[in-house]
């Protein structure tokens, strides 16, 4: 990816844990690499499809002097984020902020904070086979939207399905949905759980029946395995009603182990039924 470097902008702000650092401010460095696509723009000369540094440098600039935080950790982090929300064509930020009169009564040069934060592709399953499946789906599409670093993409249409797992019970509305997210796996499954219990989900059965059921499939290429979260998910290879809504909207994306595409491993399980 492309990068547009702000290099050490100079902003006079109120930033520390000291109430005179607060009070009476103090100077910071901060510098940025932008990452984006200028290839459209080299080609036709246009900034709109850029990123216009003098204005991201403005931001940086007004963002840093209106707030107030004790850690430049939190500067950093609360500056990232309000830039990947709001900068269009901005992909991935690379952020430090350098504070120079560190009071810490010993010479140095400086010290600072540098962060890395970005957009994620992420994917989704969801399922509903308890009470108004279409309410509790449409419900859990509108949470997600709302939830501050998501972004919606794509949404599948859904599809009737046969329960999977040998329980007995209703059948299934199942649909995948593509998302970019600022927030970490972790973070994301915290906001999917909090969804599900909001629908009323109880897991007292394992592949039991459910108001709401939502699943991350892929986090970027990422392999996760911790104890409450596995990605790449389980057993999504050779699941129907999983491959074939996401075969929908993402039927070139590879499963970062199996090496296969969403496509082909759709195939594989139509051969095997």
């Amino acid at each position: 990816m492309d990068k547009i470097k702000i290099q050490n902008l100079e902003v006079f702000a109120n930033h520390g844990v000291f109430l005179e650092e607060t009070k009476l401010g103090q100077k910071f460095l901060v510098s940025a690499v932008l990452y984006t696509d200028t290839k459209a723009a080299g080609m036709t000369d246009d900034l709109t499809k850029s990123i216009h540094y003098g204005e991201v440098s403005h931001f940086i600039t007004d963002f840093m002097k209106k707030n107030t935080y004790q850690l430049i950790e939190s500067a950093a982090e609360q500056l990232a984020q309000a830039m990947l929300l709001t900068i269009p064509n901005l992909k991935k930020v690379l952020l430090e902020i350098k504070k120079p009169w560190a009071p810490i009564g010993l010479p140095l040069e400086s010290v600072s904070v540098e962060i890395e934060r970005g957009w994620h592709e992420v994917y989704l399953s969801f399922g509903s086979n308890m009470g108004d499946r279409e309410a509790y789906i449409k419900t859990a599409l509108d949470a997600l939207e709302h939830i501050r670093g998501c972004r919606l993409r794509q949404v599948s249409e859904l599809l009737v399905t046969k329960p999977y797992g040998g329980v007995e019970q209703e059948d299934f509305l199942n649909g995948c949905l593509e998302l970019e997210t600022l927030l970490t796996p972790q973070e994301l499954l915290e906001e999917l759980h909090r969804i599900e219990q909001e629908a009323g989900r109880e897991r007292k059965i394992h592949w039991g029946p459910r108001t709401l059921d939502l699943d991350i499939l892929f986090y970027d290429k990422e392999l996760i395995e911790t104890e409450d979260l596995i990605i790449p998910h389980v057993d999504l290879e050779n699941r129907y009603f999983v491959l074939k809504p996401l075969a929908e909207i993402a039927p070139n994306f590879r499963h970062p182990i199996l090496k296969k595409t969403v496509t082909q491993m759709l195939e594989a399980v139509k051969e095997e039924a």
